[in-house]
Order: C-alpha cells, then sequence, then structure tokens
C-alpha cells in the first residue's frame, strides 16, 4: 500500500490490511453519526415529536445531519463495492488506491468539517456531539486511515496508473455484472461516435439536439428502458438506468436527460394510471413516438408544490386549464405534457392538486406552441441547453377527463412523490456522467499542456485534483448504485436517493470546478468544452430538489 514516509510505524502496520481496517472504521462513524443523530433530535423535539419549526430553526446542523449520514452510508457503499470486487478477484491497486483515499478524506472531514458548500462547514460540536463522543471517534482505524489514506504518495500512485488506462474507459471496476458492463459499453461507444464531437457547438450555438440523435436512441431503446416488456419496453433495471443516464450525460448532459423526461413520465404513469391509460400511452413512450414534459413548476413557488396556483376547472367531458408555469424542459418538442394542477379551489395545499396527460402539438423554430390555449417563451440558460427551458402560460387550455391520471382527482401530489425515488437516482447518474466526463478532458488537457518544460500532469497540485475527481466520482456512483439496488429490489429508498443525488451533484461540481482550474486560463474561454462542463454541472445542486431541500429530507428521515 502507497503511504506517506512519515507514518508513524503502527498506521503503517495497520494498513497493510486495508479492508480489515475500512471494516474497522464504519463502526466509529455509525456512533459518531447516532450521536449527533440523538443530540440533534433533543432540540428538535416538542411534545414527543420532530417539530418541523424547530428542525427549521436548526437547519445548519440538520442538513449538517444529513451530510453525516450520507458520507456514512457511501462509505459503508465503498466498503460493500471493496468485498463484492474481493470475491470476483477484482480488488487491484486501482480500486485499493480509491478505497483507501476515499475512507482517508471522508473520515478526516468528519472529524474535522464537513462541506455542505463552498463557504458552508458543518463540525460535530455544532450537532450537539460531545467531547467524548468526538474523542471517541478516533479509533485505532480512523486514526490510521486519516492519517495515512489520502496520502500524497497515494493520490500520486493513483494519477500515474490513471495515465496507463486506456483512454474512454471507466476507471477501477465498478462492482456491477457483466450485462450491465456491456449495456455502458454500447452507450460509451454511441457517446463517443454521435453526442461528443457535436455537444460542445450544440451548447455554443444554443441549438436543441438534434431529432436524428433522438430517433437513434429511441432505436437504442433509452425511452423504454425500465418500461415493463408488455407495455413495449425492455423491463430493465433501475440499475441499467443508472449505467446508461451515465454514459450519455458523459457525452452530454442534454443527451442524457433526454431520457428523463420519458422515465418520469413513465414512471406516473405506471404507478398512477388506469390500464387504459397504460396500455394507451407506455407503448408509445417506449418507442419514442411521443416525448413527453413535466409541467410542475410555478413563478414563485419553487420547491413548495403544494403551493401551485394552476387550476383546472372540470367543463363538461374536459377540464380547462389556467395559470402559469416556469422551468418546464424540452416544452415547445413535447406531444404530451404530464400537467400538475389544482382542481379543488377551496384547498391551498397539496391536496387539492391532480395530474394529467395532457396533449400538445410540438412545435417548430417559428411557431414553438401552435396549441390553442397555451403559450411559451424561452428562458436563457448558462447551461443543459440542449432541450431548451421554457416559461408557460395556459389560458383555458382543454385537456379531455380521460386524461386525468387515475381517473380520480386530488391524487397528484402523491403520484409525483411515487416518481421522486427514480427521478433522484436519476440525476445522480447524469451527475457522475457530467463529473466523468470533467475528469475526462481534463485528465487530456494536463498530459497535453506544457508548462515549465513539463506536462501540468506532473505537478503534484494538478495530479492531486484528478486523483480526488477519480475517487469521489467511484463514491457517488457506489451510493448510487445502492439506491437503484434498493429500488429494483421494491424497498423504500427516498434516503438514499436523496443522499445519492445530494452527494452526486456537489462532486459534479466539484470536478466540473476543479477542471477548470486545471485548464487555467483557457478554461475560462468558450471554445473549451470544460467551460460547457462548469455551467452544466451546476444546475445539478438546483433541479430535482435543490441541495438544501434535499438536505432538509434527509434529516427529517434520519431525525424520524
Amino acid at each position: 500500500m502507497p503511504h506517506d514516509g512519515q507514518d508513524r510505524p503502527a498506521e503503517q502496520a495497520l494498513l497493510a490490511d486495508l479492508l480489515t481496517l475500512t471494516e474497522a472504521a464504519l463502526g466509529p462513524v455509525e456512533a459518531v453519526t447516532e450521536a449527533a443523530r440523538t443530540a440533534l433530535a433533543a432540540r428538535v423535539t416538542e411534545e414527543g415529536r420532530v417539530s418541523g419549526r424547530l428542525v427549521e430553526a436548526e437547519q445548519h446542523a440538520a442538513h449538517g445531519l444529513a451530510w453525516l449520514a450520507t458520507y456514512a452510508q457511501a462509505l459503508r457503499q465503498m466498503q460493500a463495492w471493496a468485498g463484492r470486487l474481493t470475491e470476483q478477484g477484482k480488488f487491484g491497486e486501482i480500486e485499493q488506491l480509491i478505497l483507501q483515499i476515499a475512507f482517508g478524506e471522508y473520515l478526516a472531514q468528519i472529524a474535522g468539517g464537513i462541506p455542505m458548500s463552498q463557504g458552508e462547514i458543518v463540525r460535530l460540536p455544532e450537532l450537539g456531539v460531545s467531547s467524548e463522543a468526538h474523542h471517541a471517534f478516533y479509533s485505532d482505524a480512523v486514526t490510521a486511515l486519516i492519517r495515512g489514506g489520502n496520502t500524497p504518495a497515494a493520490r500520486a500512485r493513483l494519477v500515474a496508473l490513471m495515465r496507463e488506462q486506456v483512454a474512454n474507459v471507466t476507471l477501477g471496476a465498478t462492482g456491477l455484472d457483466d450485462e450491465l458492463e456491456m449495456i455502458r459499453e454500447q452507450f460509451r461507444r454511441f457517446a463517443l461516435d454521435r453526442v461528443e464531437p457535436n455537444a460542445h457547438d450544440w451548447h455554443l450555438k444554443d441549438q436543441l439536439i438534434p431529432m436524428e440523435i433522438i430517433e437513434e436512441m429511441a432505436e437504442l431503446g433509452v425511452f423504454g428502458l425500465t418500461i415493463p416488456e408488455e407495455f413495449g419496453g425492455f423491463g430493465l433495471s433501475k440499475a441499467s438506468m443508472c449505467v446508461v443516464s451515465e454514459e450519455l450525460s458523459r457525452g452530454y448532459i442534454g443527451v442524457g436527460s433526454l431520457g428523463t423526461r420519458s422515465e418520469i413520465a413513465a414512471e406516473l404513469i405506471l404507478c398512477g394510471g388506469t390500464d387504459d391509460q397504460k396500455a394507451h400511452w407506455l407503448p408509445k413512450i417506449a418507442s419514442g413516438e411521443i416525448l413527453p414534459t413535466a409541467v410542475f413548476t410555478e413563478p414563485n413557488t419553487g420547491s413548495d408544490l403544494g403551493a401551485l396556483r394552476t387550476r383546472a376547472v372540470k367543463a363538461g367531458d374536459s377540464y380547462e386549464v389556467t395559470g402559469n408555469k416556469t422551468w418546464i424542459t424540452h416544452a415547445a418538442r413535447a406531444h404530451v405534457m404530464t400537467l400538475l394542477a389544482r382542481t379543488d379551489p377551496e384547498t391551498t395545499d397539496y391536496k387539492g392538486l391532480s395530474m394529467f396527460l395532457a396533449e400538445k402539438t410540438p412545435g417548430t423554430e417559428d411557431t414553438p406552441f401552435p396549441t390553442p390555449g397555451m403559450t411559451g417563451g424561452e428562458i436563457e440558460v448558462l447551461g443543459y441547453r440542449g432541450m431548451k427551458e421554457y416559461e408557460l402560460g395556459f389560458d383555458k387550455f382543454a385537456v379531455p377527463a380521460e386524461n386525468l391520471l387515475g381517473g380520480v382527482e386530488g391524487q397528484g401530489f402523491k403520484q409525483l412523490m411515487q416518481t421522486f425515488e427514480s427521478a433522484r437516482i436519476q440525476t445522480a447518474a447524469r451527475a457522475i456522467g457530467v463529473a466523468q466526463s470533467a475528469l475526462d478532458v481534463s485528465m487530456r488537457y494536463a498530459e497535453d499542456r506544457k508548462q515549465f518544460g513539463k506536462p501540468l500532469i506532473a505537478f503534484p497540485r494538478v495530479a492531486d485534483k484528478l486523483a480526488m475527481m477519480a475517487v469521489e466520482i467511484m463514491v457517488a456512483r457506489q451510493l448510487t448504485y445502492f439506491a437503484a439496488w434498493e429500488k429494483d429490489h421494491d424497498r423504500r429508498c427516498d434516503l438514499e436517493a436523496g443522499m445519492a443525488k445530494l452527494l452526486g451533484a456537489r462532486v459534479a461540481w466539484a470536478a466540473a470546478d476543479n477542471g477548470l482550474q486545471i485548464h487555467g486560463g483557457n478554461g475560462f474561454a468558450l471554445e473549451y468544452t470544460i467551460s460547457r462542463i462548469l455551467c452544466d454541472a451546476r444546475i445539478l445542486n438546483i433541479f430535482e430538489g435543490a441541495a438544501e431541500i434535499q438536505a432538509q429530507v434527509i434529516a427529517r428521515r434520519v431525525l424520524g
């Protein structure tokens, strides 16, 4: 094992058996997480129940607990990954280095402060962890990994091995089965051939992804990936969705996100639709015959979906929809909108909301919204450009009553909540793809760019950035795959999906930001791909639940 030459002999000896060491470190992580949970619970409990008011008052600590619990789960999944690879005989030097660096870094952050964002660090005393519990965290295993896990020598060796890898492969064994890796290879080839050569041009010109690319994706089965075979899909796992989303987003987040719209629509229909709705809509979504879009968010409501004001009034055999929506992705081209509106005007919360499968005519460049009763305007954005964002206005827009999802009013919010697990898992996978893209282009640039007579990658702080990108990508990947595995086994996984999305988005932003730093001034030039990746990465911390909302949800679950 590589280690710091100044490590004490005891730490060097402990590092000799890495898996035993990392396994031993999990106990103290669990203990300090429980200590934090217990201490914070005492501060936010009122009359025997966790109080939303008190949780909000203690928001910094509550969100810090969410991050601590996310780190604990991430380390558990890294240990499980290493165990699987050991059984398969695939736990090689690269994987060992990734594991030891991950544990060394995350344990050190738990001990000294976890970054929730660039300027927000949460520390154990702020969570109410006592000095005794904090001291107990420093077991022999934890201390050895903090001192000898993430060392300059370990990072340098990892980067040396990265430089020997074949370009465009995934660094380190993922732990997935051969079938999923074959799927990965297929979509990596598609991204390399059809997406990466064109993505930056689409971004710079702010163009929609060409329909021929969407048609090719449909032929590859992207839109029917997880739809059951009886409805024209492939009936594959959420894990396969992760792999496909990851590789397509590695090519371009816009392409990787095209499948999200179909995933959300299909999940809504599968979970809440009538038999007739499933039979009618799912085969068309699976084949790519129709493109859906999600129409939920409104101006001035953001994440507060219960406050939606768009209303749907029953008028004979139809509903008339009136109101405004915003941040609607790929709206002009879509054939059907999963549209959330208020059907009970007496309500002011989520209970009066219903979901509709609202059909519309796809627009053209000259006439983006030709359907009577609706108008729209483009929102110009920094990144995430391939599908475009829109504001929509509805004025007595007609939706047949038979297109009320499930046929019963007032179920819209509940139906939407059922999709959040899959949506957040898919978003975490997209984040991994974006982070991997940042690593890909930064690695190439650091090899090619010469300064002071040698390539940038020869400088330790440049190499350090690349090493940490690779390590954190694997951490986020394993957390995401675990959430998908839970979903595939019909277990509630809103907590795990939220954790994967929370960490994955931060990893993507860190990778893009560090990648641009490696590029120096050139990274700030629009002609360089990393400038696009930085813009694309930034949205991941916002959509499908902003990081703060995500942390709030995780904290409430952890607190019980």
